[in-house]
């Protein structure tokens, strides 16, 4: 106990952890669930993207769609193989879930987690169409770059280098979406996305979680997190309503 005490207090004052040798097990525990939630969600998102590929407009944008599918799997794989010094089965895990299982589109879970796996609230919701898949990338895309702004932070060094990695791959997949939207509103398809916008809104949202979490202060000292689920939902609403604004958009009250 004494011996986990004293790392305990070298992380609240910053440090960081390399070997999953010397990872305290409460630690070691709050780790795996950060590292599942992130695989899970974009093994998740990925599944459910490749089923819209095909219906891109053009070859271009069906493209882009499958770069976002592919480069979502290979996030998911760096993670999983930090997982698997961890004795994670990284053999199994990519068949071991229905990535592509989802809700009916009128569900409503808020944050609330599958049975199955660890993905984020957001991605049991079906996609629709190419219009709905292009906007809920778009939100999503700059919920995931506000989360790896604080997730690149994190105290185990090998994860948070590659978060790192991740960050600016997934700020470009932001970008197509971003780019997709204003095709769509030159195309005519305003009204399907302002749908989808007030469909994808609330849903996006709730995946930041509990805006009063009591466990966020000890993630902050363990150096697992470092701003609380209301900055995080803060600043992906002042980006997502910047990009919107670009766009001729308006967030939902």
């Amino acid at each position: 106990m004494s011996e986990e005490m004293r790392i305990e207090d070298y992380l609240a004052k910053g440090g960081v952890l390399s070997n999953p040798a010397n990872v305290p097990p409460r630690y070691r525990a709050e780790l795996l669930k950060l590292m599942a939630s992130f695989v899970d969600s974009e093994l998740a998102g990925a599944a459910g993207f490749a089923d819209i590929i095909n219906q891109g407009p053009g070859i271009k944008e069906r493209i882009a769609a499958a770069r976002i599918v592919l480069e979502k799997t290979d996030h998911a794989d760096r993670v999983l193989r930090i997982m698997g010094e961890f004795g994670a089965d990284t053999a199994r895990y990519a068949n071991h879930h229905p990535w592509t299982a989802r809700l009916a589109r009128d569900a409503d879970i808020g944050a609330t987690r599958g049975e199955h796996d660890m993905r984020l609230a957001v991605f049991n919701y079906p996609l629709t169409g190419w219009a709905d898949a292009v906007m809920m990338n778009l939100l999503m895309g700059r919920a995931v770059g506000v989360q790896m702004a604080d997730f690149a932070l994190v105290s185990y060094q090998p994860l948070a280098e590659a978060f790192r990695a991740i960050a600016p791959v997934e700020a470009r997949h932001a970008e197509l979406a971003e780019e997709g939207v204003a095709r769509l509103i030159a195309a005519g398809e305003t009204e399907t996305l302002t749908d989808s916008l007030s469909y994808w809104w609330p849903r996006v949202a709730a995946s930041f979680g509990q805006m009063s979490s009591p466990k966020t202060e000890s993630l902050k000292a363990m150096g697992l997190r470092h701003a609380s689920n209301a900055e995080l939902k803060a600043r992906w609403e002042a980006e997502a309503g910047q990009v919107l604004g670009r766009l001729g958009l308006s967030a939902p009250a």
